[in-house]
């Protein structure tokens, strides 16, 4: 099985793959720290088997390559890894499927040139390792099929189960692939005892984290509640659709849309019906949920594959490099929205002259750069206004000081920039902060960004400014904010704190 499986990379997909770790590995030194990644890697220096809004993996692939490398290409290495080889496997999934040479380069392409997928390249988010994980997931169901190698099936088990540990949304996914196949002639796949067994070899990898949920509270449950709730924004089926056309990009559309035609009624594919069944399946899930569209970006790698098989089957003759010349060009124009290949000020006036800010599909007010862009800047600058104000503090309030953060963002950044300043770790009620508590302090002596005065003199005796951060190029919420020195909290800090939990 495993020579085999060496021998799904071929020479389009080697020669995409190395040309997209080399695109990544010249931008993921661009711009700055991405919130989430400074979160991971302080979530990742508390080792545990789950965190309130992700499994423990990503945390701890963070950390250790920020002990390693200490710098942002390194902290970025993985994406990068992962970004180039989720390309290669596109194109040796195309050639699987029986696709010649030309479907194995548009399918690569394709997929280099797909929006969503190439971001999360860029930075290391609970996203980087799925298209991977998903993509091999169905190529084990498939050589389980064409070579009636049931083995195939553990090794799904087990993929799925680390991809488990990585985001949650590969479950919705592997009960979308089991239902497929149940619809579809394809069920006798399921008459065997391999594909029960990689159940439990799932379950069995995936067990520590549900363990540590259920010990927890499952407060996943409650975060992601909240999420669909207030934050995300709903859509109806049509308008979902269209979302996931802009979210992968206008070079991607028209062959993943033919993937899911081909796998829907081409007879050449009448064995592969089961992904067209997950696929529909997957954006009904959505859809109910209110999950932001690029939730399900994983899933197009298997339907660009197809595609990319169908159109070399369809297409006449000089369409085809017409289509590849329309998926560079456009891959071309959209690149500096989905990776940071323009100075940011280039960018800025390039977004204003095309007059388009793209959406993740949450209600938040933007500034001058679309949220994955803006949650990149200010924030050492906030870490060093913070810890000027701190080393202002005479000696016996330093010893009592803490930065209280509104969000796991603030926090984060003064726990990774703050050294410098002497900083102790910051505290914040926000997701797992909220679980490592205020660490002692009593509320005596605390710098807090952002509220009014008079907000914040509900809750302290005392309330002062000490600093301004503004962050033109960042979030709307993190500038233009005040730093406040806040005295005496009416409530001792650690019986108020239940009551501050926000998990959003």
């Amino acid at each position: 099985m495993m020579s085999r499986a060496f021998r799904l990379l071929d020479y389009p997909a080697l020669c995409l793959g190395l040309a997209t770790l080399a695109l990544h590995l010249w931008v993921n030194g661009s711009y700055g720290y991405f919130r989430d990644e400074l979160y991971f890697i302080v979530c990742g220096r508390h080792p545990a088997w789950g965190y309130t809004d992700q499994p423990p993996l990503i945390p701890l692939i963070a950390a250790a390559s920020d002990a390693a490398f200490h710098s942002l290409r390194g902290l970025r290495l993985v994406p990068a890894l992962a970004a180039a080889a989720t390309v290669a496997l596109t194109a040796s999934t195309a050639r699987m499927l029986s696709g010649g040479l030309y479907a194995r380069w548009l399918a690569g392409l394709v997929v280099l040139a797909s929006g969503t997928l190439p971001f999360w390249g860029v930075v290391i988010e609970t996203d980087t390792l799925q298209p991977l994980a998903w993509l091999a997931i169905a190529i084990c169901i498939v050589k389980a099929k064409q070579h009636d190698e049931p083995r195939w099936w553990l090794a799904a088990g087990a993929i799925g189960g680390i991809a488990f540990l990585v985001k949650y949304t590969v479950a919705l996914y592997l009960l979308s692939l089991a239902l497929g196949l149940l619809a579809t002639p394809q069920r006798r796949l399921l008459a065997r005892w391999q594909p029960w067994a990689a159940v439990l070899i799932a379950v069995g990898i995936a067990a520590p984290n549900l363990l540590w949920q259920a010990a927890n509270g499952w407060p996943f449950v409650a975060h992601t509640a909240m999420l669909a709730a207030t934050r995300n924004i709903p859509f109806s089926p049509l308008s979902f659709l269209v979302q996931e056309i802009l979210a992968l990009g206008p070079a991607s559309a028209p062959v993943w849309l033919a993937g899911l035609a081909a796998f829907a009624f081409w007879p050449r594919f009448a064995g592969y019906r089961w992904v067209a069944v997950s696929w529909v399946l997957l954006i009904a899930a959505a859809v109910i949920g209110h999950a932001r569209p690029y939730y399900l970006a994983p899933a197009y790698p298997l339907l660009m594959s197809g595609g990319a098989v169908a159109l070399e089957a369809w297409l006449p003759r000089l369409a085809k490099p017409a289509l590849v010349a329309f998926v560079l060009a456009s891959g071309a124009l959209t690149a500096p929205y989905v990776m940071p290949v323009m100075p940011v000020k280039s960018f800025i006036a390039l977004q204003q002259w095309i007059g388009i800010m793209p959406s993740t599909g949450e209600r938040l007010k933007l500034g001058v750069l679309p949220v994955y862009y803006a949650d990149m800047f200010g924030w050492p600058e906030l870490a060093e206004i913070v810890g000027k104000a701190y080393q202002a503090l005479p000696p016996e309030d330093r010893k009592r000081a803490v930065f209280f953060g509104r969000n796991y963002g603030e926090a984060a950044a003064v726990d990774f920039f703050g050294a410098p300043w002497g900083l102790p770790p910051a505290i914040s009620a926000h997701e797992n902060y909220f679980l490592w508590g205020p660490l002692g302090h009593d509320g005596s002596v605390m710098l807090i960004i952002g509220r009014s005065r008079d907000d914040l003199l509900k809750n302290f005796r005392s309330v002062e400014p000490v600093g301004f951060v503004d962050n033109p190029l960042g979030m709307p919420e993190e500038s233009g904010q005040t730093l406040w020195l806040c005295r005496d909290s009416v409530e001792p800090l650690q019986e108020a704190w239940p009551r501050l939990r926000h998990y959003d």
